[in-house]
């Protein structure tokens, strides 16, 4: 009885680490094999962007081809792949709220961002804290902002980055702002090189009022979808909100008591033009697999480069 206890006991283990092995071998397989299609996605987005630049030189806007959604298609048998872009210079770069130069405030950026910041029911005090971790220097922004003497009080210490935010994830850095302020404002900002601007032909309603310094586009977003849809091509142009800052009276209004800096306000329709245009290089793959009863995503961001080719970076 003994040894047939053991028997069963070898038996049993010796099962039980096959299985898993060729368990842990087709999960392996699996995920080299998403991996490889995704590549192919990368490939045809690539080609789409290449044909996009080709056709449309002036400007890139949501009527192009780049903007079709691909699938679901089976991309290999029993393999289907969906996949999207995204401009993410659609998106407010929140590393425009300093200059080029990497110090200096952009007061036009902080400006909008303040407004965007106000739109979303959240204090406009966090532009100037942004600034602080991004900027060389060790000098406060007035009235907010917090460098290394704010965050070496924290538990546990740390310093402030002084270079440019990689992900927006950081701000989660900042002190006091918590996890639901950061999913309030995740779906329109991202974290782009410095001196890259906002596309307004791709930017969401709240980021073009944000920018306009009044309400005009997302008081209706639907009709704004439509409006974009409906247009031939860039839609609002360049132009349309150069025309449209003419007016930040009421945006002054708003902020009030927010806690700003009210001079740079008062400079934002003077320098807009400078973080705005009507290109875009950026942009994110989303791309979905599904293999059997397995589901993979892969995020790639993709990079237009002058020399006339994508590259995943």
């Amino acid at each position: 009885i003994l040894l047939v206890a053991l028997g069963t006991i070898i038996a049993a283990t010796m099962a039980y680490n096959n299985a898993m092995t060729a368990r842990r071998a087709a999960a392996t397989f699996s995920f080299d094999q998403a991996l490889l299609v995704s590549e192919g996605a990368e490939a045809i987005a690539a080609y789409g962007l290449q044909q996009t630049f080709k056709q449309n030189p002036t400007d890139i806007d949501p009527t192009q081809l780049w903007n079709q959604p691909l699938g679901p298609v089976e991309a290999i048998p029993g393999v289907m792949l969906e996949a999207h872009l995204e401009d993410l210079q659609g998106r407010f770069n929140i590393n425009d709220l300093v200059g080029t130069d990497g110090e200096t405030p952009n007061t036009a950026a902080i400006a909008a961002f303040q407004r965007l910041l106000v739109m979303l029911n959240m204090n406009a005090k966090w532009a100037d804290y942004i600034v602080d971790w991004i900027d060389k220097d060790a000098t406060s922004m007035i009235p907010d902002g917090a460098e290394d003497s704010v965050y070496m009080e924290m538990s546990p210490p740390y310093r402030t980055a002084n270079l440019p935010i990689t992900s927006t994830s950081e701000l989660l850095a900042l002190p006091g702002f918590t996890r639901a302020d950061f999913d309030k404002l995740a779906p329109f900002i991202v974290a782009l090189p410095l001196g890259v601007s906002i596309n307004t032909c791709t930017a969401s309603p709240y980021v073009l009022d944000a920018l306009t310094g009044h309400q005009q586009f997302s008081a209706d977003p639907q009709q704004f979808t439509k409006d974009r849809q409906a247009a031939s091509g860039c839609f609002p142009t360049m132009q349309d909100v150069l025309t449209a800052t003419g007016n930040v009276q009421g945006a002054n209004e708003n902020l009030q008591g927010t806690g700003q800096n009210p001079q740079a306000q008062g400079q934002s329709n003077q320098t807009i033009a400078s973080i705005i245009g009507q290109k875009s290089a950026w942009f994110r793959l989303t791309t979905f697999l599904t293999l059997g009863s397995t589901q993979f995503s892969v995020y790639t961001v993709l990079y237009w480069s002058p020399s006339g080719t994508a590259r995943p970076v």
